[in-house]
C-alpha cells in the first residue's frame, strides 16, 4: 500500500491499520528467532508504549548500522539483520518494524532522501501508530553528530532536512519496503554505498 501527500497529512490518517501489522517475506514475523528476540525484548514492558520504546532502544542500540560496523553483508529479512547484528538504515527498520508489529504495533516503513557528498541517497525510518496518531521513528543507530531518540510528541529524528541541498522527507507511508531498497539490497552480498537508491521505485 502507497499512500501519498504531505508528511503530515499521511501521519495524521489511520484508516486501514490492520495492513501495518501484516508480515510479509521481508518483514518476516514469522521467523522463530524474530519472534523469541521479540519475547525477551518485551518481557518486562508495562504498556504498549513500553514495549515500542523496548523495540526502538533494541534495534538502534543492539543492531549496528552496517557502514559503522565496516560490515559489507546485506542484510534484507528481518531475520537475517538479527542474525548478522547489523544492517543498513532499511534493513534496521525492516527488523523494527517486524518486532512493533509483533507487538500489535501498526507500523509502516517511510524513507528521507538525503544528500550524500555528490548524490541523494534514500535513508530508511519507521513510522508507529500509537495514542491515535503516526509517529516517525530513525533506528538507525547514534554515533557523533547524529542522535535520534524514542519521542511520541515532537520527532527526534537522526537528520534534519535541508531542502536547499535538494533534500525532502518522502509522503509515502510503506506496508513493504520500497521496491528499489529491495533490489539495492539483493542484488549484491557487499554493501556499496555508492549503490544506494535515490528513489521508491
Amino acid at each position: 500500500m502507497r499512500n501519498t501527500g504531505p508528511v503530515s497529512e499521511i501521519l495524521r490518517q489511520t484508516a486501514d491499520l490492520a495492513a501495518y501489522l501484516g508480515g510479509s517475506a521481508i518483514i518476516d514475523t514469522d521467523t522463530p528467532a524474530v519472534r523469541a528476540a521479540h519475547a525477551e525484548i518485551v518481557a518486562e514492558a508495562t504498556s504498549i508504549e513500553d514495549a515500542a520504546r523496548l523495540v526502538f532502544l533494541f534495534v538502534r542500540d543492539r543492531i549496528r548500522h552496517s557502514l559503522d560496523a565496516s560490515d559489507r553483508v546485506a542484510a534484507l529479512t528481518a531475520g537475517s539483520v538479527l542474525v548478522h547484528g547489523t544492517g543498513l538504515c532499511y534493513a534496521k527498520s525492516h527488523l523494527a518494524t517486524a518486532l512493533m508489529r509483533l507487538s500489535g504495533i501498526p507500523t509502516g516503513l517511510c524513507y528521507q532522501r538525503l544528500r550524500d557528498d555528490d548524490r541523494l541517497v534514500l535513508h530508511g525510518l519507521i513510522a508507529v501508530h500509537l495514542n491515535g496518531a503516526w509517529h516517525r521513528l530513525d533506528v538507525r543507530g547514534n554515533k557523533p553528530g547524529l542522535h535520534a531518540e524514542f519521542s511520541l510528541d515532537r520527532e527526534r529524528l537522526a537528520y534534519a532536512i535541508d531542502s536547499a541541498l535538494g533534500e525532502a522527507d518522502l509522503p509515502d507511508l510503506l506496508v513493504d519496503p520500497a521496491p528499489t531498497v529491495v533490489e539495492c539490497l539483493r542484488s549484491t552480498a557487499d554493501i556499496l554505498r555508492a549503490h544506494l537508491p535515490s528513489t521508491l521505485a
